[in-house]
């Protein structure tokens, strides 16, 4: 790394970064930067994390370190920026269609530390709950807004059901304060902190031979036996997909559970 990139950020020996502070975030908003996307097609960045500013070799990185990315004053990069760190997922390393979405975990959040024409020193100021890997994609960051509750939420509509999809690490099954994906976006009416019954066709799952992860049925089926799981509310949108929050389970939510938005 040049004299002339450290420079514009800190001194030639700080090498080691900053030492690790506090994100001064509420607990529920670092929970939401770090809750999962889905997604239907492989992402294109243009920013990477590309190595470490060490003398020794290492792969992940931990808050307080220095890492390097490949953007620099040429592409817009300042320092002060932050950026989220997230990877793709995608079902057993397979490709990403709209019949196999892959997951984009957030590994955390860098900010820029010293910039150069064409790299860039960032230190990690948040790792959500792995440490941020070489090869991981950057994307600006934003301070998500927790969704606030309605006293008098409506009752849920029992036409347009949509499912339970997956979870960071491909997780498929989800407990109260988890987080995961349904088919259901802003293209469907879905708003930030609508709310969500989530439930469970008894009578499907009691007499299926398959596990219910392979039983998404390809369009949306009226269920025949519903029983009420719990609710939960949606806390980032897409056009075709959103991520909620589980805000209470009577029992565990699987992929394939159904997802009854209340309006």
């Amino acid at each position: 790394m040049t004299a002339a990139l450290l420079a514009a950020g800190g001194s030639l020996l700080a090498q080691t970064g900053l030492a690790p502070v506090s994100t001064r975030l509420p607990a529920e908003v670092i929970a939401l930067a770090c809750s999962p996307i889905l997604a239907y097609e492989v992402p294109a960045p243009s920013l990477l994390i590309t190595g470490g500013q060490d003398a020794s070799t290492r792969h992940m990185f931990r808050p307080g370190d220095l890492i390097t990315i490949n953007g620099g004053s040429d592409n817009g990069i300042e320092v002060g920026q932050e950026y989220y760190v997230r990877m793709v997922q995608g079902e057993n390393g397979g490709g990403i269609s709209r019949m196999t979405p892959a997951t984009i975990r957030t590994a955390g959040w860098v900010r820029v530390y010293a910039v150069d024409k064409k790299m860039s020193l960032v230190t990690v100021s948040h790792a959500c709950d792995t440490p941020i890997e070489i090869g991981e994609y950057l994307e600006p960051f934003t301070v998500p807004i927790p969704p606030i509750a309605d006293a008098n939420p409506s009752q849920p509509q029992r036409e347009n059901y949509g499912h339970i999809l997956v979870g960071s690490d491909r997780r498929t099954m989800f407990a109260k304060n988890d987080f995961f994906t349904i088919d259901r976006g802003s293209d469907h009416g879905v708003t930030l902190g609508a709310r969500y019954v989530i439930y469970r066709d008894k009578r499907r799952t009691e007499t299926a031979k398959l596990p219910i992860t392979t039983e998404l049925p390809a369009a949306i089926i009226t269920p025949e036996f519903l029983f009420e799981l719990g609710d939960a509310v949606v806390v980032d949108v897409k056009p075709e997909s959103s991520t909620l929050l589980a805000t209470s389970s009577r029992s565990a939510f699987l992929s394939g559970d159904y997802a009854a938005i209340r309006k």
